[in-house]
């Protein structure tokens, strides 16, 4: 006898689908470590200092035009997630927040709208566009 029942079994499949309509009528979300539902709208701010160092000093590049370390710093970010506010093609580019031990550009970033040395808004991402923080300098 199977210790584990399978995902095709009836029994199985009715308590997959009992947890899953609970979740949906409870308003369940599915949450980031640091407790941001995953995908949310980037509707919560961090204020600068709150950045970790690495970060205000990416921030201090961007308004002051680089340099920048890494060659993809500057490029235009899409919002494919639509986690931002929707703006036309290029109102956005993304910038890296080195990783201290990460191998290659890590998960953080800051994406910035309007114009590179004077940008509207930045938002914070470090989980790679998971999720976003307004920047409130």
């Amino acid at each position: 006898m199977a210790v584990f029942a399978s995902i095709t079994s009836p029994v199985s499949k009715f308590v997959l689908t009992s947890v899953m309509l609970v979740a949906l009528a409870t308003g369940a979300q599915a949450r980031e470590p640091w407790g941001t539902p995953a995908g949310q709208a980037a509707q919560d701010s961090i204020a600068l200092a709150e950045l970790p160092a690495q970060g205000q000093r990416t921030y201090d590049a961007i308004l002051n035009g680089g340099p920048f370390r890494h060659e993809k710093d500057g490029s235009v970010f899409g919002n494919r997630e639509r986690l931002l506010p929707q703006e036309r093609r290029g109102h956005y580019r993304e910038y890296t927040v080195d990783t201290p031990g990460s191998r290659d550009r890590g998960a953080r970033r800051i994406v910035c709208g309007g114009e590179p040395t004077t940008p509207s808004a930045c938002w914070y991402t470090a989980d790679h566009y998971a999720s976003f923080r307004r920047i409130a300098p």
